[in-house]
């Protein structure tokens, strides 16, 4: 702690902000992998298996929409540290005997888990706006996608603990030791992080939950399709089309999949660097634009070799490595520019509205996944996703041709 205290004010409240993120991001990627073994274990389906994070996904839509007003209100201090206790009572929720792991409870911890994820995480990007300087854009891109690239990557990491925990100390055992270690980080978070950080300065109405940034909006209706392209055939659909077209078992598929996620994470945090950032250039609308229309290519050829059976699984695998390497530059692309269309007064606001569209990307292409697979096949949920990348690069077009915050 010590050698914390020695650094730099704002190097001190960015480290102690991405190791909060980074906490709780590991225990949420343990969480669903556990989850997802234990149930499997006990007979479920895959897809009874997806609808149990149903109201995770849903109570994210709510929690980014409320949680800005929060943040702007409370402080970004306060708002991030009630996501790691309301995920701190979330895991502490699966701590009740076998017998009372029903559905309806299972998905009630999922749900409060949901709403402590978008608090953490809106709080940790909107708390990045204020700790460069506005005439640093170059450092903020940067800073964003080493915070957005880390936290996939430990998301990842969190799937491959979730299966070493389950098999060395049990499902009620790997719970008990995050709760422990996650109750510490939030207890350190408590002393170390900067008071009434991201507070606005007149207090905002709750209207103000809805932006009113044409920047901000576009973004975000952008970002609903972006993420509503990626889960649209990778939350249900792909595992459940691995498993039982190519046979693959249920660990081959969660770590292929835990793989995907960690190298997802470390194309973001250095997207920077791929997009051509330099001091004078950082990423506007154009640039979204353009990657956008990248990405669309992709699954339109994944679903071209499976419709005419050319190399289904090696197209199916290549096309998404590489879908997934587009995808992350296209979402830390996104990251930054939320953080730099933001207003610095209340900037949660903007951030926690984004987010909430994000969240609904995932919820719509969390169930569209499940439903256009069980009734059309794996190829309609590629086309479905193109058009989807499509949509997303079409409103890019209206997204400023440039970085500085417009309101």
């Amino acid at each position: 702690m010590g050698g914390l205290a020695s650094l730099p004010p704002v190097i001190r409240q960015y480290l102690l902000v991405t190791g909060n993120y980074w906490a709780f991001t590991l225990t949420d990627g343990t969480l669903r992998m556990l989850v997802v073994l234990h149930f499997h274990g006990l007979g479920y389906t895959p897809l009874e298996i997806a609808l149990l994070f149903l109201f995770y996904e849903f109570f994210g839509v709510v929690t980014n929409l409320v949680g800005g007003w929060l943040g702007a209100f409370l402080g970004l201090n306060k708002t991030m540290n009630i996501g790691l206790a309301m995920q701190v009572i979330a895991l502490s929720m699966l701590l009740v005997p076998t017998s009372w792991l029903t559905v309806p409870w299972v998905m009630a911890a999922q749900a409060l888990s949901g709403i402590a994820k978008d608090l953490n995480k809106m709080s940790a990007k909107s708390a990045i706006k204020l700790l460069v300087p506005s005439h640093a854009q170059n450092i903020l891109y940067k800073w964003v996608a080493i915070l957005t690239g880390s936290k996939n990557t430990l998301k990842g990491v969190g799937f491959f603990l979730g299966g070493a925990l389950l098999s060395l100390l049990g499902f009620q055992g790997a719970i008990g030791v995050m709760v422990i270690l996650l109750a510490l980080a939030w207890l350190f978070s408590l002393v170390m992080l900067k008071k009434d950080l991201g507070k606005a300065t007149n207090k905002p109405k709750f209207s103000d939950i809805f932006s009113k940034s044409r920047a901000v909006n576009a973004l975000s209706a952008a970002r609903l399709f972006l993420f509503g392209a990626r889960d649209v055939w990778f939350v249900v659909a792909l595992p459940v089309y691995l498993a039982v077209t190519f046979n693959w078992g249920h660990w081959h598929v969660g770590g292929f999949l835990a793989l995907w996620v960690i190298g997802y994470g470390f194309v973001q945090s250095i997207a920077p660097k791929l997009t051509g950032k330099d001091a004078q250039h950082v990423p506007d609308g154009k640039t979204a634009l353009v990657w956008a229309s990248i990405l669309l290519v992709i699954p339109v050829l994944i679903a071209l070799s499976l419709t005419f059976s050319i190399y289904p699984l090696a197209g199916l695998l290549g096309g998404l490595l590489i879908f997934g390497g587009l995808f992350a530059i296209n979402s830390s692309l996104h990251s930054y520019l939320i953080v730099s269309y933001a207003s610095e007064d209340g900037v949660s606001l903007d951030v926690g509205f984004y987010y909430m569209a994000n969240a609904m990307g995932r919820l719509v292409g969390t169930v569209l996944s499940g439903w256009i697979y069980q009734t059309v096949g794996l190829t309609a949920c590629l086309w479905l996703s193109a058009l989807f990348v499509g949509i997303t690069a079409v409103i890019s077009i209206a997204l400023p041709t440039h970085t500085t915050p417009v309101q």
